[in-house]
């Protein structure tokens, strides 16, 4: 989420002149609404998403519920990660937001307590739809603010092992199980390294979420404690952190910043191993490569058997500046109903966050075992969160590159890392 002005600029000019919130008064807004709802004219409700893979599949859900509802129409935009969330926070400046859109953990403060949400609140205890008890408590609390609801979750994710069938077969190890610990990962990664450094055993980005943020958590360690303070000072939240960028220094795995670089290093056989949230699942799959070569497992728990895998999930969320509020709510409510659940995750769009819909994330991705990532959820850890995540969770990555490359002691660089991040909860 790093903020690029030229990006932010385009992205605001864009979405300022696609979307189609504007920044009328509640009055205005109610007449036009009504009026629309009167003439019987159709209804174009604008979803802003960042996955271009789920973005294809919503399509489908979409059309589906336009089939039952022909008065509103669906318009799916995407941009890019970054791209995403500078045009958000232009088009949020401009009164311009999208009608409905996706929300993160790490956003949901900002917008919510900045009155750019609909609450939702009376909304949801009116519906026959939506109960948020159908949810994992969890993700409803994400998306709370100030005891308002401000975004219904949409799925959750957790984060698996990913490894090279074929380099397995070829050195002859046994492929990873429920059983592995970080020495087998390290093991396993040692004998699938070559000298030349033409193959490494193991991806260890410089990542967070599908990175050293599980071993931290399974190591005992925390990014935030209970009373809001940094975590990264803390002895085992260290430990937990060298572990992963041991592979690095050991020359286990090339050092590597961005997202893309890291999927590629799987997908040009250049890493055997690496750890990967299932929202990769719907680009994996459209691989023949990966089909033919990669299969998944539970994350490895820690020598002394800590058991971790980080925990997240989306919300759907609708402005309030919206000129069609109830059909984006309309649209919001089916989504989140178990229907439009099962719907979601029959397709592989993402593990939908309704109570007893995971499974059919699975079967829609039978050639990996996809259920690990399900499996995963009784031992997993809310991904850590603040109310301005953004503003120290870039920053962290910032002072940890030189660590992380073996230039700089570990301890030392997250000693760096906690001191800035108290102070930024601190402002918050």
């Amino acid at each position: 989420m790093r903020r690029k002005l030229i990006s932010m600029a385009l992205c605001g000019v864009m979405l300022m002149s696609t979307l189609a919130g504007c920044g009328k008064s509640e009055k205005e807004t109610t007449t036009e609404t009504k009026e629309t709802q009167a003439s019987g004219e159709p209804v174009t409700i604008s979803y802003a998403c960042w996955d271009s893979n789920q973005a294809t599949l919503i399509k489908k859900i979409a059309d589906e519920f336009t089939q039952k509802n022909p008065n509103i129409k669906i318009d799916i935009q995407v941009n890019g990660w970054d791209d995403y969330w500078t045009g958000l926070e232009a088009a949020a400046t401009g009164g311009s937001l999208p009608d409905t859109f996706w929300m993160h953990s790490n956003n949901i403060y900002y917008y919510g307590s900045n009155d750019q949400l609909l609450d939702l609140t009376n909304y949801i205890s009116s519906s026959k739809e939506v109960d948020l008890s159908n949810y994992p408590q969890g993700l409803d609390d994400i998306y709370k603010v100030n005891e308002k609801q401000y975004a219904i979750p949409k799925d959750y994710d957790t984060i698996a092992l990913w490894y090279n069938k074929t380099l397995f077969d070829e050195a002859g190890i046994a492929y990873p199980n429920d059983t592995w610990t970080w020495k087998d990962l390290k093991e396993a990664a040692k004998k699938l390294t070559k000298k030349d450094k033409s193959q490494y055993g193991f991806c260890a980005g410089l990542h967070n979420q599908e990175g050293y943020y599980n071993m931290v958590y399974q190591n005992g360690g925390t990014i935030i404690t209970d009373d809001r303070k940094s975590g990264y000072d803390q002895e085992k939240t260290i430990q937990g952190i060298e572990e992963y960028f041991s592979f690095v220094k050991e020359g286990l795995s090339p050092e590597i910043y961005d997202d893309q670089a890291r999927a590629e290093a799987i997908q040009n056989g250049l890493c055997a191993m690496g750890f990967f949230g299932s929202w990769n699942l719907s680009g994996f799959a459209e691989s023949d490569f990966m089909k033919k070569n990669f299969d998944c497992a539970v994350i490895p728990m820690s020598n002394d058997g800590g058991k971790a895998t980080i925990f997240n999930g989306l919300g759907n969320a609708i402005s309030a500046k919206t000129k069609h509020p109830d059909e984006a709510w309309k649209w919001v409510e089916y989504l989140s109903s178990k229907e439009g659940q099962e719907r979601q995750a029959e397709l592989g769009i993402a593990i939908s966050a309704y109570n007893g819909t995971a499974d059919k994330f699975a079967d829609a991705y039978k050639m990996f075992n996809t259920k690990c990532y399900i499996d995963m959820v009784s031992y997993a850890k809310i991904r850590p969160y603040s109310n301005q995540t953004s503003v120290w969770e870039d920053k962290a990555y910032e002072l940890l590159k030189n660590a992380y490359a073996g230039k700089e002691d570990t301890a030392a660089a997250c000693k760096k890392v906690a001191d800035m991040m108290n102070k930024a909860i601190s402002e918050e």
